[in-house]
């Protein structure tokens, strides 16, 4: 049985224009669609001899070859010349274009929708522990790429516009033949878009965002520890052609003090204090990162490497009431450099000292004698 006329078929003038054609296509498909006739096997043979014209008259190689000879063109070859009906594109397209418009024509758009998300940016910044204690606000430059006012992120140049792409004829993609496939690729000269722009904005050279310098005020809490990653959404790169912005991630690192080291809330001081002192006791004060000043007794017989604990003069908890404390170390410190004098009062002190003015190092040595006495 002989085929019928593709033109026919669709009922179009063989020299429709690609709108013609589709408005014609569309049109039969929503009235044969199985399932708006549900049993109906000669709807079924119609949608097919619909889907099958369009599928060959809306590609323009397949068309010109139609044109040139007929039915002939596809015989004996199906698919294996490049010129066979591929219906598995054409029930894409079905469902696009019929369906397509009852979702707000989402599903087109999804496809020629071209608008990039724009980069995520990483931004390093060092902080002092005095500013991790109190929180502060910071004044930061970022270099990157921002919406183009020029031409409001569309790319074209004001004025313009964007026509259809004649080299995928407004379906972004386009296709090849090889052996017995039917490759379908991005079009090269869109980009998938559909379309393009009749000419590039100057100032961003059509990509609807160009590189600038943005200060922004970044809040830094209480407590923040080092290695804190903040996040600042929609302050990244802005995306290609009006796409949305990425974000923004700062890294906080804080700055070693000369005095004080950090052990999450708490704060650990090392201060040297002199053999006089850890003999008698006695008290200092150690400056605090709250601008105070904190005394430190000492009491009589301290040993090197002992703690004071000044509770609550430690680093606030990030996002919590609590404080930490500020642990102070003694390291007591060996006299130098002796006068004969000082030396004469100290071998005194020594032959005078007896095992309660130096419990430890002579119970040690008091060991070490028996051991050799067995």
């Amino acid at each position: 049985m002989s085929k019928a006329d593709f033109y026919s078929v669709l009922g179009v003038e063989r020299g429709c224009d690609e709108k013609v054609l589709k408005s014609a296509y569309r049109k039969l498909a929503m009235q044969f669609h199985p399932d708006r006739n549900p049993g109906n096997t000669e709807a079924e043979h119609k949608f097919k001899e619909v889907s099958e014209a369009y599928d060959t008259l809306k590609d323009p190689q397949k068309r010109a070859a139609y044109d040139r000879f007929g039915h002939a063109a596809f015989n004996g070859g199906g698919g294996a010349n490049g010129f066979g009906p591929d219906f598995s594109s054409s029930m894409s397209d079905i469902f696009e274009d019929i369906f397509g418009e009852f979702m707000g024509g989402a599903a087109r758009q999804r496809q020629r929708d071209t608008r990039m998300r724009g980069s995520d940016l990483r931004y390093n910044l060092e902080v002092s522990l005095e500013d991790a204690f109190s929180g502060t606000t910071v004044d930061i430059d970022v270099p990157t790429l921002s919406h183009c006012d020029t031409c409001d992120g569309s790319g074209a140049k004001p004025g313009t516009g964007f026509s259809t792409c004649r080299t995928c004829n407004g379906h972004g993609k386009v296709r090849a033949a090889q052996g017995f496939f039917t490759i379908e690729r991005t079009c090269p000269q869109c980009h998938g878009r559909g379309e393009t722009m009749d000419q590039p904005c100057t100032d961003c050279h059509g990509q609807g965002r160009k590189q600038t310098s943005r200060t922004l005020s970044v809040d830094i809490p209480k407590g923040i520890e080092d290695g804190t990653r903040i996040r600042l959404g929609g302050e990244g790169e802005a995306g290609l052609r009006g796409g949305p912005a990425g974000d923004l991630y700062i890294f906080v690192s804080v700055k070693p003090h000369q005095l004080f080291q950090r052990d999450g809330a708490d704060l650990y001081a090392r201060v040297p204090i002199s053999m006089i002192t850890a003999a008698l006791g006695g008290e200092f004060e150690v400056p605090t990162l709250e601008g105070t000043r904190a005394k430190v007794k000492v009491n009589e017989g301290t040993q090197p490497g002992q703690r004071v604990r000044l509770k609550g003069k430690g680093m606030p908890v990030l996002r919590s009431q609590q404080v930490g404390d500020l642990y102070v170390q003694l390291d007591v410190e060996t006299p130098q450099k002796l006068t004969r004098r000082q030396r004469e009062l100290l071998e005194e002190f020594e032959s005078i000292s007896n095992s309660d003015t130096s419990p430890v190092s002579d119970g040690f040595f008091g060991k070490l004698k028996k051991m050799f006495e067995v």
